[in-house]
């Protein structure tokens, strides 16, 4: 990812790993603030999971993986069992941070499975810490992949409506729903893209809006209720969205509001598409309806935080003293609003999933 930093352009990764030491580029302060945070034990990586200074499933999920390494890593006994019995540990405290992401689990479990196919403390760690890198790595190559791919749905001069953040921020790297856009601009087809604010932690003022302007990327910044109005007015030629979890009959759960989107992009008779990596598949996952949907903090949407006139970062109620608020993450959207489903591997209409794991 390209970062406009002091005066000069450099290369990030949203998360990467070096002995014991997982680094994340902290998106609670962004865009105001471009700071790294370092976290040495696997329980600061699962608050940061948590806390959403990392978020996007394939960031999740390579963050997941880099915090099991480090649990290993700083694990300091000979005694296979008792390693075992600290791992499952570690897996559950990051299994539990954020419900909805798949790409958590996944990476999780992959990392876990590990210890069944050794009895010795010396070489699960050492094979945890290089499977966790190739985790990251495949996934930023998978991102890639599905830029190359889906760039091609782009024609020139189109203008794009995408909702929440689906960059490089929510990934290792390039992004699944940014990435398509990014090959589109490096391939010089003067794209426009609106960007959603998403409330109530608006991901797309703050993260995706961030992104564009690094890549200098010609975009505006819109309310989440006027998407339907530029829809209606022939203003937005292709939507393109991301995924936490894609169930096998092709029903998605990506960030609250995408569905209202999807439904009226068919009404606008815009297509809708979705860009994920396989790993976002949950072959468990039979509909939308399996998902479970995480419920977070009211005061997400009670408060506001950003910078005063003075520079400084600050927290302000929007709400009357005593109102309540509901605040689900995701919403799910049926298979049926969806045009395609853009991964590493190709373009798939949402029943062409469903037939490959039945």
């Amino acid at each position: 990812m390209r970062v406009r930093i002091n005066g000069g352009i450099k290369d990030y990764r949203t998360v990467w790993y070096k002995n014991g030491v997982v680094n994340l580029i902290d998106q609670t302060k962004l865009p105001h603030r471009f700071e790294i945070f370092r976290s040495a034990d696997f329980r600061d990586t699962a608050s940061a999971i948590r806390d959403m200074v990392v978020r996007g499933a394939p960031a999740i999920g390579a963050t997941a993986a880099f915090g099991m390494a480090q649990a290993a890593f700083w694990f300091r006994s000979d005694d296979f069992g008792e390693f075992k019995d600290y791992m499952r540990d570690v897996s559950e405290i990051l299994r539990s941070t954020r419900p909805t992401a798949y790409d958590l689990f996944y990476a999780v479990d992959l990392m876990y499975k590990i210890l069944d196919e050794t009895n010795s403390v010396k070489d699960a760690k050492a094979e945890i810490q290089e499977k966790s890198q190739k985790y990251a790595d495949e996934s930023a190559r998978m991102c890639k992949n599905i830029g190359k791919i889906g760039e091609k749905l782009i024609s020139k001069n189109d203008r794009i409506l995408t909702h929440c953040n689906a960059g490089a921020l929510a990934c290792v790297d390039y992004g699944t729903a940014f990435s398509p856009i990014r090959f589109a601009n490096y391939n010089n087809k003067d794209i426009f893209v609106f960007v959603d604010e998403t409330r109530p932690r608006c991901q797309g003022s703050q993260l995706t809006a961030w992104e564009l302007l690094q890549e200098s990327i010609e975009h505006t910044i819109i309310v989440d209720n006027a998407a339907g109005h530029y829809m209606k007015n022939g203003e937005i030629d292709l939507i393109i969205v991301g995924a936490d979890r894609i169930a096998v009959n092709g029903d998605i759960a990506n960030k609250i509001g995408t569905y209202e989107k999807a439904v009226l992009a068919r009404e606008n008779s815009i297509p809708f598409y979705v860009a994920a990596p396989i790993s976002t598949i949950d072959p468990s996952c039979k509909s939308g309806m399996d998902i479970r949907i995480e419920k977070r903090k009211e005061e997400e949407v009670l408060y506001v935080s950003g910078i005063d006139d003075s520079g400084n970062l600050t927290r302000v109620k929007i709400s009357p003293m005593g109102s309540k608020a509901r605040n689900p993450a995701f919403d799910v959207t049926p298979a049926e609003y969806i045009t395609g489903v853009i991964t590493e591997k190709g373009i798939y209409k949402p029943d062409e999933i469903k037939r490959e794991y039945r």
